[in-house]
Order: C-alpha cells, then structure tokens, then sequence
C-alpha cells in the first residue's frame, strides 16, 4: 500500500514537471501515468512466495537439487529455456503469470490488465537464457518472465512498443519500492527490539557530509526533535518507535522528490530504454539510502537471529511441502494417494494445468506440473504454509 501511495505520488509530480518542460505529448496523459504507478506499486510483489526472497531462493534450490543432482527421467524432458526457467525461478517472473493466467474470470486473460499496466509491472526484462549473459545490463539481472508467458511479453512489447527496455512507469515503481522498504525495514526492526534508534544515530553520525548536512538535519534531527519537543514526552522503547515514524515519512517525502529530479536529470536515457541504473541511488538521497541499507539494514536487520530463523523455517516448510506435491498426479494410472495429493492444490491453478493454451500445450508436462505446484505455494501466506506443512507432516 505505501509503495504505490509513493509511487502515485512521485508518477504524479513528476507527470506535472514533464507537462510544464514540454516533455510530455499531452498533458491528460498524466493522469494514466499516475494511474498505472499506483496500480504497478499495488502489484508488484503479489508474486512472492511464503518468506519472501528466502522462500524464493527456497524454491531454486529445491529445482536444482533435482534437476542437476537427481536421476529422475522426467527432469531430462526439460528444455533448455524450461530448465533455467524453474533454476532461476523468480518472484517478478511469478506477478505476470499470476496476473495475466491464474485468475480465471471468463476468460484466459488473467485480470484482463492494460498492456502499459503489465509492461510497468515487469522490473526484469530477462528471459532465463539471457541470465547467462554476464555482460548482461541491470535490467536483466533477474529473470522478467517464463517461457509459459513469452506470447504475453511478445504482445506487450508490441502493444508498448518498449521492445526489451525496462517501462519508464516501471522504473518510478522500482525506486518508489526502494524508497519505502529500507526505511520501512528499519522502523520495523525498532518496533520489534531488534535494534536501537541510538544506534541506527550511531551508524549515520560519521556520514554526515556523505549523507549531505542538510539532509541530516531535515531527516533526522526534525524526527528527534519533532518527538522530543511534543505535547506527550515519550521514553525508552516509546521515543525509539516514535522517531524511527517520523524519520520514514520525512525520509520518503525528500526521496520522493529527489526521485522526480533524477528522472528528469535522465529522461532521455530513460526514454530511449538505454537507463540501466536503479533512479533511486542516481538521486540526491542515494548516498543516505545506501547507508541505511548497507551499514544499518544488512548487518543489524536481515541479519538479526529472528530473521535468520524465519528464513530456515521457510526453507524447511517450502522444501517439505514441494516434496509432497511433487507426488501429485492426476493420470489414470496414479495411485490413489497421488490423486488425492493432487486434489489438493487449488481449482483454479488446476484448471489452468488441465487446460493449457495453444502455446503452454506445446511445453514439456514436468514443466507444466513445476508451475502448477509453485502457482500454488507462491499463492500461501507464511502462516498458511507453514500451517499446511504442519497438518500434512504431523497431523
């Protein structure tokens, strides 16, 4: 929700500079960009497995362990773009699949989204055989979309006319969900005592002139103060929380229009699909969001022991239940524990395996059955799967 507030915020001022430079062909386009911002911003991770990019990771290595370490003969069917699909498997990659297949309507069009909606959506651009390309640009470090939804892509691109370039929509998305999380994450890691507000102090204090002095103080020395100075004097555990709020808002209001500049610093590269870099670190606020992530966020947040022992236990949880379904198997001559197995898994994702389109029939079924059983994880809450895993391993 905050991402595409922020986005929507950020498409908006930004579409206005663009209408007063000229740079924008007609100026009611600038209630579509803001549009799509906010749309984009309130899809963008609905792809995310359980334990998000510890889940991810879960699942890539659950593939590779059986397709490079096991001698199953079903494995060896798999293409090449279908094997690197499932080793590279990718939460980007799972949004445009969620959004354009696996929510039946009336039709095979998913939720039926404009072409510019789902382009803005797509931060990676990558098929999985591109990602063997280590010279490859920014915007394909990760894998943009399977095989199972080349005809979308190719349609999308087409109907855009970006070819393979990132979305200039897509970009605002990507720094407006960098602009939101590293603060986010800090405040969250203060309210749950994983680390102090006087350290987090500690940490920026000797970056000062790298952060930019003002920017300091408007950050913050205003959230310190703004709390210090209220009505109801807070303490302890009370003031941490409370100046950790007004730092996020403060920190994300500056990003926001930090983020606008750049864009139009850069709007020709942008424009031209040549801008590989992430707009967010290119910004006058890059060098504080840089700190936040890599001398606050990284050493006492993601890896804070809870942390650590969330991600294990989505790892043993996503491993387990890809055991199980794996046995799933709807064939005349399965067993009838298969079958039962694979009357589990949700009608809609089944209907979609059972049913594939002219262009995912083509695709080997171990591939087809791979998606299957990652639609339906990916589509699990942490509490679900881990719930699910419980009754099924221990009754």
């Amino acid at each position: 929700m905050e991402v595409s507030s922020v986005a929507r915020g950020t498409a908006s001022g930004l579409a206005r500079a663009l209408g007063e430079n000229g740079k924008l062909e007609k100026q009611e386009f600038s209630h579509d960009i803001e549009t799509i911002a906010a749309t984009s911003g309130l899809l963008h991770d609905l792809g995310n497995p359980p334990f998000g990019h510890a889940g991810e990771e879960a699942i890539r290595e659950w593939f590779r362990r059986h397709i490079t370490n096991d001698d199953r003969k079903e494995f060896a069917e798999l293409s090449e773009s279908e094997r690197e699909d499932l080793l590279h498997f990718e939460s980007n990659a799972q949004t445009l699949r969620l959004l354009t297949k696996l929510q039946i309507l009336s039709d095979r069009y998913g939720l039926n989204l404009t072409a510019g909606t789902l382009s803005a959506v797509c931060k990676y651009t990558a098929s999985s055989t591109e990602l063997k390309n280590k010279d490859r640009p920014r915007s394909k470090k990760k894998l943009g979309y399977f095989t199972s939804e080349l005809p979308v892509i190719v349609k999308i691109r087409e109907v855009t006319g970006t070819g393979d370039a990132r979305h200039p929509i897509a970009i605002i998305v990507e720094a407006a969900d960098d602009i939101v999380y590293s603060v986010v994450d800090i405040e969250d890691g203060i309210k749950k005592g994983v680390i102090r507000w006087s350290l987090v102090r500690e940490l920026l204090s000797p970056e000062i002139e790298r952060i930019g002095k003002k920017l300091f103080e408007a950050c913050l020395d205003a959230a310190e103060k703004k709390v210090d100075s209220g009505e109801f004097a807070a303490r302890g555990q009370n003031r941490d929380e409370g100046i950790s709020q007004y730092f996020r808002t403060l920190v994300i209001g500056k990003a926001s229009a930090a983020v606008q500049k750049a864009f139009l610093n850069h709007h020709d590269q942008i424009m031209s699909g040549t801008f590989h870099d992430e707009l967010l670190y290119k910004s006058e606020v890059g060098p504080l969001y840089h700190l936040l992530k890599n001398n606050v966020g990284i050493p006492y947040v993601y890896a804070s022991k809870e942390t650590l022992r969330l991600e294990l236990l989505g790892c043993e949880v996503i491993h387990s239940l890809m055991d199980i379904f794996w046995k799933a198997d709807n064939s005349p001559k399965a067993s009838k524990f298969a079958k039962k197995t694979y009357a589990l898994l949700s009608k809609n994702y089944r209907t979609i395996f059972e049913k594939p389109d002219e262009h995912v029939a083509t695709l080997s079924k171990t591939y087809r059955k791979a998606l299957l059983i990652t639609d339906y994880i990916c589509g699990m809450t942490d509490s679900f799967a881990v719930n699910l895993h419980n009754e099924l391993r221990h009754g």
